[in-house]
């Protein structure tokens, strides 16, 4: 193909994917906008990063809550948290509506949908023995922590946050994780005629500019490549249409995230071998011990069931053959 078609063609890619946002956004959804319906911001003017506080903490699975068992509506403890989630009749969750194969709207059903959201789905079933219970909050990265953080009367805006967030010792200053639910790891997506077949390979190129959500672990990583310009954007899927405008030269991130923008363009590719563990965790408030226990629990059942396996296949299964479930290390009691 021409580098001439091949640019038209990328540009009705881009235009395919803002029209689908734009379609998307006309969907009923709560809170916070990660539909990319924000100022796109361009490699000059890149969107704010809000550093990750500093962290005392040495070890994260030291803090992770052994699990309740059973785990059934049967099974909720009265005066908990849990029991106060079941009288409220809705489980509320952030999330995103834009990680393809994560958490992402359909654009035929308007319904998100993914991996994430699925293992929310199970966390439903075990409150309500209803697997639909969720009232969805869309959210970007960035917004991750201020969700769970509770306001001045102790209020929270949503319970649990299944996005793709990386269990790290800065956010365990502010909130609690769960056991590890899905290891994904970091690599970059370039264009299928890129000369670089890894980070290292754009490292060397020099002045190359990659993009990358603000806020997340992987904006961080970028500062220590010194022939790399690190953009900043407010959601992934505006790190896709800078690309796709030939603003960025990559994007990196999770594997999870990168395999679904490889499957929205055809001039794309993942490269290279991961280089970091991202260990994935349902985030919740701080306080809400008894809620991370069930959870837990919810995810041993998953795991031992076989429903992880089988929802990694459903999903995931373009990463290849799905892997033994992360086990589940519980520290203190």
């Amino acid at each position: 193909m021409s580098a001439i078609r091949s640019r038209t063609a990328r540009i009705a890619l881009v235009a395919t994917l803002i029209g689908t946002l734009a379609l998307t956004a006309c969907a009923p959804r709560s809170g916070s906008d990660d539909l990319g319906l924000t100022p796109t911001p361009t490699p000059t003017e890149s969107a704010p990063s809000t550093p990750a506080p500093a962290s005392t903490c040495t070890n994260t699975e030291g803090q992770v809550q052994p699990s309740y068992s059973p785990i059934s509506p049967d099974s909720v403890p009265a005066g908990s948290s849990i029991e106060a989630i079941k009288n409220n009749g809705v489980l509320r969750v952030g999330v995103s509506a834009d990680t393809l194969l994560m958490g992402a709207r359909n654009p035929l059903t308007g319904q998100i949908e993914g991996f994430d959201i699925d293992v929310l789905h199970e966390i439903s079933r075990a409150i309500f023995g209803d697997p639909n219970k969720l009232q969805f909050k869309v959210i970007t990265s960035a917004q991750r922590l201020d969700v769970l953080t509770p306001d001045a009367a102790g209020n929270t805006q949503v319970d649990i946050v299944a996005r793709t967030m990386t269990i790290n010792c800065a956010r365990w200053e502010t909130i609690a994780f769960s056991t590890e639910y899905y290891e994904a790891g970091q690599k970059v997506l370039v264009a299928s005629n890129s000369e670089a077949k890894s980070m290292d390979d754009l490292n060397a190129l020099g002045d190359q500019k990659v993009c990358a959500p603000a806020s997340t672990t992987t904006l961080t990583r970028l500062e220590s490549y010194s022939g790399i310009e690190a953009v900043s954007a407010a959601t992934h899927t505006e790190c896709l249409v800078l690309f796709q405008q030939g603003k960025v030269d990559a994007i990196t991130g999770d594997d999870t995230i990168l395999a679904g923008f490889a499957a929205q363009d055809p001039y794309a590719m993942v490269v290279g071998d991961a280089i970091s563990a991202e260990p994935y965790g349902l985030g919740m408030p701080a306080d809400k011990v008894d809620l991370v226990r069930f959870v837990n629990g919810v995810l041993d059942r998953m795991r031992s069931d076989g429903t992880w396996t089988s929802l990694y296949n459903k999903w995931l299964g373009v990463l290849g053959p799905a892997p033994a479930p992360p086990a589940a290390v519980y520290g203190r009691g």
